[in-house]
């Protein structure tokens, strides 16, 4: 395995500029429909010519968001493989990679589909793969083009015979010269998927290395299955975790599982443990082994789950620059049928409510001689399909009226941007009038 980042198609994340927009993107007002995102990108339209409900992300968060991962990893004889889902956007895949990142990370064979349709070079599956279907596919990628490194996991022994089977029949007897990269996949008790032993995790390594047509190429696993908060007896089940991976690390390499001719990888690491990783990891750097962390929620964060549980959040458990949130939900209140309560125009459709309920941060400008102002004591309690609940003091006068934009603070990037398919880029959400300079085509 190279040791460089891995490389994209920059021509066919450049054609994205090229497409029109028109009534399929709910993010894009009629006035805009017909035109390309680069002539938009070239009239630089303010917010205000946008409906609502929208989801904008800032143009700086995300520099600042990937910049500061990418030096903290590099300090650190981290690689970084970030995982594509959070945001399925290949503009912002591109970036990652030009900063520095050895490959990126996706779930599924739809996911890797669209990395393969930019051409990123290095792909981990954090997952098992045994579609025959799915199996053929990248059997034929990797024949394609010789310097595809496509990796997968595994953990159970028969998901290792289903592969080399398929794989096998689809050779017609001969031997591939690039072969798929497995890596053997720890779990830990009441967890996700992943062996619970060490004995597994070698009889898993044995049947990868008895096919011609795999190649072992380390071990991997996700701790944050196992823990949900950031208190010192979830980081120590983190921590407990991590060792077992080492461990198993330890034992492949000693049998001599593992190829001389490549570097093993030992991969862990999203968004909420990433210091606990890198303490627990990050000896192995320097040993002829790549550890790779596969954060993928830290380049957009939040303003809730997130903002707590990262180790750059809120409250910081490591060195380096604070990440800040990126995205925004923006929507406007239809309705005040009762004293205390409003409702604004958009709900689940449109917003992630799976990791905590958006908050109400800033009441956008009414008219063009106000400024935006900081909103508190407005809370949203509830979320229908298309309708968000606010609750406020009913014994005092509203803050809010009808017709009140208003910025929401959201929690979880995954599932924000895969509601929307174009996302508009601002300069700063905390302007009066934000100025969009972008639009993010993801592929969900």
């Amino acid at each position: 395995m190279s040791r460089s980042p891995a490389t994209m198609n920059r021509a066919a994340v450049a054609s994205l500029a090229e497409e029109r927009v028109d009534w399929r993107h709910k993010a894009i007002p009629p006035a805009l429909w017909g035109k390309t995102i680069e002539e938009i990108r070239g009239q630089q339209p303010s917010l205000s010519q946008f409906p609502t409900p929208l989801l904008t992300v800032s143009r700086h968060a995300l520099e600042h968001n990937r910049d500061s991962l990418a030096r903290w990893c590099a300090e650190r004889g981290l690689d970084l493989a970030p995982h594509g889902k959070a945001t399925m956007a290949p503009q912002l895949w591109q970036q990652q990679l030009a900063a520095g990142a050895w490959a990126i990370t996706v779930a599924n064979q739809a996911q890797l589909a669209v990395a393969r349709a930019f051409g990123v070079s290095r792909i981990m599956v954090a997952n098992a793969v045994t579609s025959p279907v799915t199996l053929r596919w990248i059997a034929d990628e990797l024949a394609r083009e010789p310097e595809l490194e496509i990796l997968v996991w595994a953990d159970a022994v028969r998901t290792v015979e289903l592969m080399a089977e398929t794989l096998a029949a689809h050779a017609a007897g001969t031997v591939p010269q690039n072969r798929l990269g497995v890596l053997v996949e720890r779990g830990g008790a009441g967890g996700r998927t992943g062996t619970r032993d060490p004995a597994t995790s070698l009889d898993v390594a044995n049947a990868v290395a008895a096919s011609p047509h795999l190649r072992l190429a380390g071990v991997a696993g996700y701790e944050g299955a196992l823990a949900h908060a950031s208190d010192e007896r979830s980081r120590e089940v983190v921590r407990s975790y991590l060792r077992d991976l080492v461990g198993d690390h330890h034992r492949l390499d000693s049998a001599g599982y593992y190829d001389g001719s490549v570097t093993p990888v030992v991969s862990a690491g999203g968004s909420a443990y990433f210091d606990v990783v890198a303490e627990e990891l990050a000896g192995l750097a320097g040993s002829g082994t790549r550890v790779v962390l596969r954060s993928g929620a830290y380049l957009v964060h939040d303003d809730g789950f997130y903002r707590y549980i990262s180790p750059l959040g809120s409250e910081p458990r490591t060195s380096g620059p604070g990440l800040v949130a990126a995205m925004h939900g923006w929507v406007r209140v239809s309705s005040q049928p009762e004293p205390g309560m409003a409702l604004v125009d958009a709900g689940k459709r449109d917003l992630p409510f799976d990791e905590g309920l958006p908050e109400v941060q800033r009441l956008r400008p009414r008219t063009r001689q106000d400024r935006a102002a900081t909103l508190s004591g407005v809370e949203v309690t509830a979320l229908n399909d298309q309708h968000a609940f606010l609750a406020f003091d009913r014994g005092a006068e509203a803050p809010v009226r009808i017709g009140d934009e208003l910025r929401l603070g959201l929690s979880h990037p995954c599932t924000a941007f895969d509601k929307w398919t174009l996302i508009p880029v601002v300069d700063d959400p905390d302007a009066d009038e934000p100025v969009v300079v972008d639009l993010l085509r993801t592929w969900f």
